[in-house]
């Protein structure tokens, strides 16, 4: 044994434990310490407006904690996010609010302490917001939501009783141009009808006919995206624009657009805007896309009861149904009894009416463009699902063929598609005069 006696081993021991501990401790400390260092990285911040509700987005690729609370006079909302430090994107905030907003009239982002971030978004109105995080789903990652919706916000069947009011009068039935020229039918045209070929003339209606129109997609969304970098979601805005400006100048016709800027519309919410202004007619606008670059050519959907009428049109469905994942939806905000709506109460009547919308509609986009198929199909489309009015989906051509997505970005071609869904539209409701919703005039 050495010098030192049995006692001062023992008496060494707590010591040494003490010691092989703290170097433990440090050690841990060591490896754990940078991690809680470390802040989450911001991917992106996006900013939405539009007059339904503007959506401030953080993308990171961590999921963060917020707290969120409101401050009167002058009216702010104030978010704290945890897990981020302020950097240029964060600061970028600021320069993407723009003067036309209707909620947002400043934002000011920063260091509240070490790990917070806070943001205190200046209001133009009282808003109800609903802040909300999403899972990383497609190109995104965790993604932050704020979604500023208004207090009071403007019924919709007033909103556009007032656009009538403020509108100047339809062109008359005798005027030349209300109603552009039917394109010849070529002989390889082999979709079937059961009516009369003869030309579309302008409605003069009995009762005030609401069309809504639905450009799919939008905002988070973009909907397919073509080789050439265009979006579907921009293609099918600029046609439904057209589509509502010839159907204006129709008699006793009204639209409303179910979206009418680069923001999200949620599946569920397109489907209630058109049943709150009883709609007659409801026509979903898309830009096909499929895995292959050489599919091409226009198709049109009705709801199905009985599944759908091809694998394709499943495999579409399926994709179409799955914006709400894409473009960002707060499902604690869903209604409890929107499933029921969407899922039970689509009636064979409907479905029936849909399926004859849709035989006129498909004659005329079948006289400017190819057909993927020479029959309407059918699937279970989400956005198809209001019980009460005839619904149908085009697809107006494939964006993901490059020779249709420079068609697509075409003005005359958008034009073209305009007036073709407006024969077909006016051929339906001359046919069918007999609607249940409209107001008399």
């Amino acid at each position: 044994m050495s010098g030192k006696t049995a006692s001062q081993s023992e008496s060494l021991k707590p010591v040494a434990r003490r010691v092989v501990l703290k170097a433990g401790a440090t050690l841990l400390l060591s490896l754990i310490a940078p991690r809680l260092a470390q802040a989450a990285q911001i991917a992106a911040v996006r900013v939405w407006p539009a007059a339904d509700y503007t959506r401030v987005t953080i993308e990171t690729d961590e999921k963060l904690k917020v707290n969120h609370f409101m401050v009167k006079d002058p009216d702010r909302l104030v978010v704290e996010v945890e897990g981020v430090d302020l950097d240029a994107k964060l600061k970028s905030l600021f320069a993407q609010i723009q003067p036309n907003d209707p909620y947002i009239a400043q934002v000011r982002v920063g260091q509240n302490r070490p790990g917070v971030v806070r943001m205190v978004l200046d209001l133009k109105q009282d808003i109800q917001p609903q802040v909300f995080s999403l899972e990383p789903v497609g190109e995104y990652r965790h993604r932050l939501v704020f979604d500023l919706y208004p207090a009071h916000p403007v019924d919709p069947i007033a909103e556009l009783l007032q656009r009538d009011r403020d509108s100047p009068p339809a062109a008359s039935a005798s005027s030349p141009s209300s109603t552009p020229a039917a394109t010849p039918r070529s002989a390889s045209d082999s979709v079937a009808t059961t009516d009369a070929e003869e030309p579309a003339a302008p409605g003069d209606f009995t009762r005030m006919i609401t069309i809504a129109l639905d450009p799919g997609h939008g905002g988070e969304d973009p909907g397919a995206i073509g080789r050439g970098g265009n979006y579907e979601k921009h293609v099918v805005l600029a046609i439904a624009r057209r589509l509502k400006a010839r159907l204006e100048q129709q008699p006793n016709v009204r639209v409303m657009l179910t979206r009418d800027g680069d923001y999200f519309v949620p599946l569920h919410t397109r489907v209630q805007k058109a049943r709150k202004v009883q709609a007659d007619l409801f026509v979903s606008i898309h830009a096909d896309a499929f895995i292959e670059p050489t599919a091409r050519g226009s198709s049109v959907f009705a709801l199905s009861e009985k599944g759908a009428s091809s694998t394709a049109a499943r495999w579409l469905a399926n994709k179409e149904n799955a914006a709400d994942l894409i473009g960002g939806i707060n499902i604690r905000s869903k209604h409890p009894q929107l499933a029921s709506v969407l899922l039970d109460l689509s009636t064979t009547a409907q479905i029936n009416d849909s399926l004859k919308l849709a035989k006129y509609v498909l004659n005329e986009i079948g006289t400017i463009n190819r057909l993927h198929k020479p029959r309407v199909e059918q699937a279970g489309f989400a956005v198809l699902k209001a019980p009460d009015i005839p619904s149908i989906l085009v697809e107006t051509a494939f964006i993901s063929n490059p020779e249709e997505e420079a068609k697509l970005t075409d003005e005359k071609y958008q034009d073209q598609m305009a007036d073709a869904l407006m024969r077909g539209i006016i051929r339906y409701l001359q046919k069918h005069p007999t609607l249940k919703r409209g107001r008399v005039t």
